[in-house]
């Protein structure tokens, strides 16, 4: 990157440093490395965007550009599309204990309209480059309560009121001042995890690592072998985003996506791959497609199904176990308030939003509309819907301001009426833009202090613990707990932040939930 660029534009150079590596995103940026000075030229885009637009979302203040917003919402969007198929695939593997399953298409159809409304809202409210959907890991624990515990209603009115306490505790000024209380060194640790937890998350999405039969949690493709179509479209889309990136290409993320999703087609085309998993849920081919089959759809347009929208009973879980309604709305919560807070930091530090006292502006308002979408998610009866680390995607192609979460939203409105046309793109096809932003993220390893053995537990816990586990909430708890362990036997109280022994506390309880579970049942 070059260092004559100026102070608004710099990119995350304060947390990763200056580095060989060139910013495709920068509109300013030419093929010879130069930059063009210190603003888009009079009569250009940039120009024509300093209106209303670019006053409210702070363009240009931001050192961005119109074309870099829609690019960096597009790349978001292709980047998390998957959701629309895998929450209801998700939600609907299970029925209740009544019996009950949610209806495939409704699911995801709702899916995408919460994911619009509280995205643009994002956008909108929190002017921030973040999208919303529903959470995974957080839709796995509602199925699987739904399943053993309680009715589908009973479950979505447990998330509509975890949903409300969590709006409550931002009203409050609990949330933000939590937010504030992590050391800064926790921080740093939280966005390298999570770079890790979306390298792994791709590497898992796309097929190249996978749980063998014989008890290995993780081997390389099947048998340890990469064989499959699938899998070279994955190992052609990285290798591709990476030369474009380094090339300083504009929109090298969204190229490489839409260019792997014509290869995908192609391929699908001649070799009539197939889907990894078969309509019944077991495995039809284990060199298959993981999720979306990239073939042309005979339907172009479908009209959305909302009919599940409303289908919640708030209060009736608290009839059959009140103390496991609160454990439950307890664990939730905890996941909720605390993907969001990593997520946040980890694009504020990409998009160069995270102050040198780690503060994030508009926080309040990014918390509020985090909240909320909770409450949406769970009266949609589509899960708790929560930030996505995969906005760190659009962030990376150039995305820096609200703007880009309105694009992000529109295209998943667009994506109710045309969802058949967007499920063309595979997993293999998106997946390789979770590595790239991965990598870019792991660059921030070299602001961590490594010398104080006091410091690095907890900092290695947060980092290893967020895809070890597939958490970002555990990554977070571990780090927590031993910061605060370690600098109280090592005579350093006076250094804890009074919130930060009120987290720990709670995540020691959420870490022991299960025998706190069977002592009151």
């Amino acid at each position: 990157m070059s260092e004559n660029r100026p102070d608004d534009v710099r990119r995350a150079d304060s947390a990763r440093g200056a580095s060989a590596v060139p910013d495709p995103a920068r509109d300013d940026v030419h093929p010879s490395g130069t930059t063009s000075g210190a603003g888009p030229t009079p009569g250009g885009e940039a120009s024509g965007a300093r209106g209303g637009l670019d006053r409210y979302f702070e363009i240009t203040r931001r050192g961005s550009t119109m074309a870099r917003e829609i690019r960096g919402g597009l790349t978001t969007f292709f980047t998390m599309a998957y959701i629309i198929v895998l929450n209801p695939i998700i939600l609907t593997g299970v029925a209740d204990m009544t019996g009950a399953q949610l209806p495939f298409a409704a699911v995801a159809s709702t899916t995408a309209l919460v994911a619009a409304v509280m995205t643009i809202l994002m956008g909108v409210v929190g002017k921030f480059p973040m999208a919303l959907a529903a959470g995974l890991g957080i839709n796995a624990q509602v199925a699987a309560i739904a399943q053993f515990q309680l009715p589908w209603e009973q479950v979505m009115g447990l998330v509509v009121l975890e949903g409300v306490l969590i709006t409550l505790l931002v009203v409050t000024g609990f949330r933000r001042a939590v937010f504030e209380a992590i050391p800064h060194q926790l921080k740093i640790a939280i966005s390298v995890g999570i770079g890790l937890f979306l390298t792994f998350i791709g590497l898992k999405d796309a097929g190249f690592t996978q749980p063998h039969e014989t008890g290995a949690p993780v081997l390389m493709g099947q048998f340890g072998e990469l064989k499959g179509w699938p899998v070279l479209v994955f190992v052609i889309g990285v290798l591709l985003m990476a030369v474009l990136y380094v090339k300083r290409v504009r929109g090298s993320i969204l190229i490489a996506i839409i260019t792997a999703t014509v290869l995908a087609i192609i391929i699908e085309r001649i070799a009539k791959v197939g889907p990894h998993i078969g309509a019944d849920g077991e495995i039809a081919n284990a060199t298959g497609w993981q999720l979306n089959v990239p073939a042309l759809p005979d339907q172009v347009v479908a009209a959305p199904d909302l009919s599940i929208i409303g289908d919640v009973d708030l209060f009736g879980a608290f009839q059959a176990s009140a103390i496991g309604a609160i454990l439950i709305i307890f664990t939730l919560m905890l996941a909720d308030f605390f993907d969001t807070m990593g997520t946040t930091v980890a694009v504020a530090s990409e998009a160069n939003l995270l102050k040198d006292d780690g503060k994030v502006d508009n926080l309040d308002r990014i918390l509020v509309v985090d909240s909320l979408s909770a409450v949406a998610g769970g009266a949609a009866s589509v899960s708790s819907n929560t930030t996505y680390i995969e906005s760190t995607s659009g962030v990376a192609d150039g995305a820096r301001t609200g703007l880009a979460s309105v694009v992000t939203g529109v295209m998943f409105l667009i994506a109710m009426f045309f969802a058949p046309l967007v499920n063309i793109v595979p997993s293999e096809a998106a997946a390789p833009a979770l590595i790239i932003v991965g990598a870019l993220m792991i660059m921030q390893v070299k602001e961590l202090d490594l010398r104080d053995f006091t410091e690095v537990v907890p900092i290695f816990l947060t980092i290893a613990l967020m895809p070890f586990t597939y958490s970002i909430t555990n990554g977070i708890g571990a780090g927590f707990i031993a910061w605060v362990l370690l600098h109280v036997v090592t005579g350093k109280r006076r250094e804890i932040h009074w919130l930060m022994w009120i987290v720990t506390v709670l995540f020691v309880i959420y870490f022991a939930i299960d025998p706190i579970r069977q002592l009151f049942s």
